[in-house]
């Protein structure tokens, strides 16, 4: 399968995935650590992708969604953003309302 097509069935396939670098437990960038912890806030499950395990996916991931840089956030297959998006949508409470309603999605 091609890398872009396998980024677009991890996207369209979890209500709520972030590609970091790192994993949430154990990130190994500042951005994609606050970013993680912002998302954990929401209390609900998110996917994850740990783009220094799949080197494919590091080089192809600012393609797929025209996004430099990591960490990605996508939720209900759109990308969202990276840190300085997530951490003002955060700040608002927007990021956990819009967490919460996609996995509400997901169950329901």
């Amino acid at each position: 399968m091609d890398v872009l097509d396998r980024i677009k069935e991890q996207v369209e396939s979890n209500p709520i995935i972030i590609y970091m670098k790192g994993t949430p437990q154990l990130p190994q960038c500042g951005f994609s650590a606050r970013t993680a912890e912002a998302m954990k806030e929401a209390g609900v499950e998110f996917a994850y992708v740990n783009v220094l395990a799949d080197p494919e996916i590091f080089q192809n991931l600012p393609r797929y969604a025209d996004w430099p840089t990591f960490p990605q956030i996508y939720i209900n297959g759109e990308l969202i953003g990276g840190h300085d998006i997530a951490m003002e949508m955060h700040e608002k409470g927007e990021l956990t309302k819009m967490m919460q309603e996609a996995a509400g999605k997901a169950k329901g």
